[in-house]
């Protein structure tokens, strides 16, 4: 015990020393294997001399190949290759003396030729097996010292990237993980050993298998795993209360080599109940590339991953404009340091200050606006229903006529499924944006056959995004709950931040003007489902380490949210994830008019009067859990 800790790594001299004399006993050995132990025979090949000539001759090739370098604690793959090339060059430079001695003194041989094949394999197979002996020996060694909690772990992905995990967590230095073995999809590794390991088959087998090893954790180590599959293997961990992880994209390992820290939790994002959408069209490249394009609510959670996405497209100029000035800040550092040719320009606005909108657009003349500026919290805008028309509707208006006054030939706004049907303050407010948006392409249709073409996009909830229902459980379970959840049945839609910005911009590019994107978003998801998932993925169960808390619905929240209106009908595109939405045309006076009248009710003693007014603009507009309900059912003034 005394050695092993007080010498971590053996000297160098020690091990020319040992590799030395594991030469001298292969080759000799060698000797008595050619003669079949016959000693007479032995005598007459002189094999203390020939033995003498094959250790010089591996001497001098690790001095070239520095073989005897290496930490044999840490002996890998690269080493054994190391010791292969040594012994077979210390095989090949005998060969050559050989080869002399028979043209100089014309016969005979330094070392029988079938002596020196054996000694070459038996010094390459006692080289490396000594190796991996004082590997596994400090190993084990500094396991026993460091009294190291255990964890009784499957692998799952009998394959390169399976062989990659194996090795990182065995030398992990926070866990003694005991690996019991793998599980593969391949039916024809099923029963084989792999890594000295048995292969079990595949997740059916899981269950019996958690209960005959007392398994605790499972790491997914297949790189290229369908979503659907990963699901299905997590949702199996869950009902077995086995701690789920996954290994990272390759390009995050470092050397190639992967790191047990690198390893991490299954992301919520890997359990949405559909597949995940990618948009790769390089058309949104060519439809940027060269172009001034302004992004508004550049800090915000989609506006700042837009923002990012367009740098990618290389624009001339990329304006960025929001009111949060450290979020700014930091977006903008970012982009400096990711794009360092980009023409960057951060701007610290407000989308209802009309003045300083203008001259933005007056100053930059963008080619494209992506409008992501919004206030989207349903509570708070029950509360102020005042700003979420300022900002939502009337910052939304001043965007799009500074688009028309200056020439922009396409914005991009984003919506929300929370303007299908409104049940609160905020929906109705982005489903008076949209109308406002839609009327405005058609009435510059109508007029002028050409203008700036307006583009609206309509997703669920974003996973991630700031106000997002994730990072809420994600703080909850971090302070060890509970986890509040307003309601039993309540669903949602989710999708992700990069989904939704390759919705964004997809829509710049397939829009003519006056369409409503939306996402074909799959199955909602219960939010206490989500919660339960979120709790066992921590490695907790709900219930007894985590509680689920309800809450009650708040102001403006309903039970589920919807994608397309009732009396809304759809399009298919050339995604067929993707539709366009038929909305209900809009006379571009008339709501233009009604709008006006919003600047006249901006009073907080009139909030009524203002909710009631866009109940008149938006009649699907129903209150729920809010104190504007009494204002349903009133009479709608012509």
């Amino acid at each position: 015990m005394f050695f092993s800790k007080k010498i971590n790594i053996l000297p160098r001299w020690f091990i020319a020393c040992l590799d030395s004399i594991i030469l001298f006993i292969s080759i000799f050995f060698a000797y008595f294997l050619a003669t079949n132990f016959d000693w007479l025979r032995m005598a007459d090949l002189q094999v203390f001399q020939g033995s003498l000539v094959f250790v010089l001759s591996g001497l001098f090739v690790m001095f070239l190949t520095k073989s005897y370098t290496g930490i044999v604690r840490h002996t890998g793959i690269m080493d054994g290759m190391l010791i292969l090339r040594t012994v077979g060059f210390t095989v090949l430079a005998v060969s050559v003396l050989n080869l002399l001695k028979l043209v100089i003194y014309g016969g005979g041989r330094v070392v029988p030729f079938a002596v020196l094949i054996i000694g070459g394999v038996l010094a390459l197979f006692f080289l490396i097996t000594y190796r991996l002996l004082v590997k596994d020996f400090f190993r084990k060694n500094k396991l026993k010292g460091m009294d190291l909690p255990k964890k009784r772990i499957l692998i799952y992905g009998a394959g390169e990237a399976g062989s990659i995990t194996y090795r990182a967590v065995v030398k992990d230095s926070q866990y003694q993980f005991l690996v019991s073995g793998f599980l593969d999809d391949d039916p024809r590794k099923k029963g084989k050993y792999f890594e000295g390991l048995p292969v079990f088959g595949n997740v059916d087998e899981l269950p019996d298998l958690a209960e005959r090893y007392e398994l605790e954790e499972l790491i997914i180590a297949i790189i290229d795993l369908p979503p659907r599959r990963k699901r299905e293997i997590i949702d199996a961990c869950i009902q077995l209360n086995i701690h789920a992880m996954t290994i990272p994209p390759v390009n995050q390992w470092i050397g190639g080599n992967l790191s047990p820290g690198a390893l991490r939790d299954v992301k919520i994002e890997d359990l949405l109940g559909r597949e995940s959408i990618c948009l790769k069209n390089s058309r949104v490249s060519a439809l940027i590339s060269g172009k001034r394009v302004l992004v508004t609510g550049a800090a915000g959670s989609i506006g700042s991953e837009l923002s990012r996405q367009i740098a990618r497209c290389s624009p001339e100029v990329l304006v960025l404009l929001d009111m949060a000035e450290s979020p700014l800040h930091d977006q903008e550092v970012f982009i400096q340091n990711e794009f360092k040719f980009l023409t960057l320009h951060s701007i610290l606005e407000d989308v209802t200050n009309l003045e300083g909108l203008k001259k933005v657009f007056d100053l930059y003349r963008p080619d494209f606006v992506f409008h992501a500026a919004a206030l989207k919290h349903v509570p708070m805008m029950e509360k102020y229903p005042v700003k979420a028309i300022q900002c939502n509707l009337l910052g939304t208006k001043n965007v799009a006529d500074c688009a028309v006054a200056y020439g922009v030939k396409k914005m991009v706004m984003v919506s929300t499924d929370k303007a299908v049907n409104p049940t609160n303050v905020m929906g109705a407010s982005k489903r008076l944006a949209e109308m406002y948006v839609q009327s405005l392409d058609k009435s510059q249709k109508e007029k002028h056959k050409s203008g700036t073409a307006f583009i609206t996009t309509r997703f669920g909830n974003v996973l991630g995004s700031n106000g997002s229902v994730i990072p809420l459980f994600k703080r909850q379970i971090k302070n060890g709950g509970p986890l509040t959840v307003t309601d039993p049945d309540v669903t949602r839609y989710f999708m992700t931040i990069p989904e939704a910005c390759d919705l964004v911009l997809e829509a710049g590019v397939m829009g003519k003007g006056g369409e409503i994107f939306v996402f074909d978003m799959g199955e909602p998801i219960r939010i206490i489902d989500l919660a339960r998932k979120m709790i066992y993925l921590s490695g907790k169960k709900p219930g007894v380490d985590i509680d689920i808390e309800i809450t009650g619905l708040r102001p403006g929240e309903k039970l589920y949210e919807e994608v397309l209106d009732s009396g809304e009908q759809s399009i298919e595109t050339h995604h067929p994830k993707i539709k366009i939405a038929m909305v209900r045309p809009g006379n571009f006076q008339e709501i233009k008019r009604k709008m006006l009248l919003f600047e006249t009710l901006f009073d907080p003693e009139d909030e009524m009067q203002l909710v009631l007014h866009m109940k008149k603009m938006v009649p699907e507009y129903i209150s729920k859990m809010s104190r504007f309900e009494v204002l349903d059912g009133q009479k709608v003034e012509k």
